[in-house]
């Protein structure tokens, strides 16, 4: 996923252009857009446009797990399978463990198979998830990747804002983004940006989205339809970039057990070829797979 565009739950003409807008993900929320009294509509309009047929995944951010929507939230969705849960202000793993076995009972009770719905925390929201972002490797089995939030931190924080002087993220943001960077690597998953909040400004967009994928995210969060294809052109790989990467894994794999090989005058290790591998990974370049299972074998 490189884009993952949030639409209101309460909303049927937002939710539907979102899932047709060419979004790799549409995440329909049930939490901060829409109102306490609008809850409960907003699950039967969620539910109605999960069944609808779609040409990308479907996420739905729930409730809190400690607010008293949550469960609510879970017994609506489930039986309408989306592709994932979004969990906002967890603290830490265990929090995804405590949703895991709910998300085992319902799938249980719709049929499902367990485990065939995934969850994406949005893991810097509260100050406690800052010292927990290691702990998410433990709970990989239905983890699909990591995101950040740089709005609920500040204000749990007491913070007058999340920006500095120059404009760029406070320090406490800054932190929180690079521990979901590390959080994500150490899980053995993607890592996806924040929302840039100036949706007018596709320029800016640009650039944050192009800082972000050179600093290894591989996707990002949206909240309008038109930072969609900005996002996707962004993530996407090059083919420049896929042609460095197949004759990367390709030259470790016609010598499996070499540490370090040369390729147009530069030195390359394992590093390289794993940045190769998960390259073609994120891109579905399916030839190279042979080949990366074989250099990745004869490196072990």
């Amino acid at each position: 996923m490189r884009s993952l565009l949030f639409a209101p739950a309460d909303a049927p003409r937002k939710m539907e252009k979102a899932l047709a807008c060419g979004a790799d993900a549409v995440i329909l929320d049930l939490e901060d857009s829409v109102s306490e009294a609008g809850k409960a509509s907003a699950r039967r309009l969620a539910v109605e446009a999960l069944s609808a047929a779609r040409a990308c995944k479907a996420l739905v951010r729930i409730n809190p797990l400690s607010s008293p929507h949550a469960l609510a939230d879970l017994a609506a969705v489930v039986e309408a399978a989306p592709d994932a849960i979004v969990l906002p202000k967890p603290d830490g793993a265990e929090d995804v463990s405590r949703l895991g076995l709910y998300l085992d009972a319902l799938e249980a009770r719709a049929g499902m198979p367990i485990g065939s719905i995934g969850v994406l925390p949005i893991a810097t929201e509260t100050p406690a998830s800052l010292f927990s972002l290691g702990s998410y490797a433990s709970v990989r089995g239905r983890l699909i990747g990591l995101t950040w939030g740089a709005e609920d931190l500040p204000v749990a924080l007491g913070a007058a804002t999340n920006r500095g002087t120059d404009g760029g993220y406070s320090d406490v943001c800054r932190l929180a983004r690079s521990l979901c960077l590390a959080g994500a690597a150490t899980a053995g998953v993607g890592a996806f940006e924040t929302v840039y909040p100036a949706f007018r400004d596709l320029e800016g967009l640009a650039d944050y989205v192009a800082r972000g994928r050179a600093e290894g995210f591989v996707g990002m969060m949206a909240i309008h339809p038109d930072q969609v294809s900005v996002i996707n052109t962004a993530f996407a790989p090059t083919d420049q970039e896929l042609s460095w990467a197949r004759k990367v894994v390709e030259l470790f794999a016609a010598s499996p057990g070499a540490g370090a090989l040369a390729l147009d005058g530069r030195m390359l290790d394992r590093p390289h070829f794993e940045q190769a591998r998960r390259l073609l990974e994120r891109a579905g370049a399916g030839p190279a797979e042979s080949g990366a299972r074989q250099a990745l074998a004869g490196q072990g």
